[in-house]
């Protein structure tokens, strides 16, 4: 399967309470998901650039910066100022309501 970059682009919040044993569902940012303490998510922009949004020490969400691109089915996310290794993530589906990838080791 080869995913369509188009339907990645846009801010996704990791909805955790969607989750199965082996895959992950982000939902975009305008889905209107309940509160919840330390959501995730991505903000995949066109020009592949991204934002990794995680939780801070305070609860706020921080930002932190890099580059995405799509191999096959994989979602490659490149963190900027070498913060990390480079992270893949196999997308099951894609179809701008939601996108659903497997969780690591599955």
């Amino acid at each position: 399967m080869t995913v369509d970059r188009e339907l990645l682009h846009g801010r996704w919040l990791h909805a955790h309470e969607e989750d199965t044993h082996d895959e992950m569902v982000f939902r975009p940012a305008s889905a209107g998901l309940p509160p919840s303490r330390g959501r995730r998510g991505l903000e995949l922009r066109p020009d592949g650039s991204y934002s990794e949004i995680r939780p801070g020490r305070d609860d706020r969400p921080q930002e932190h910066a890099g580059h995405w691109d799509v191999e096959g089915d994989e979602l490659v996310l490149k963190p900027a100022g070498g913060d990390a290794s480079l992270r893949t993530m196999r997308v099951v589906a894609a179809d701008g309501d939601a996108i659903v990838v497997g969780k690591p080791g599955h």
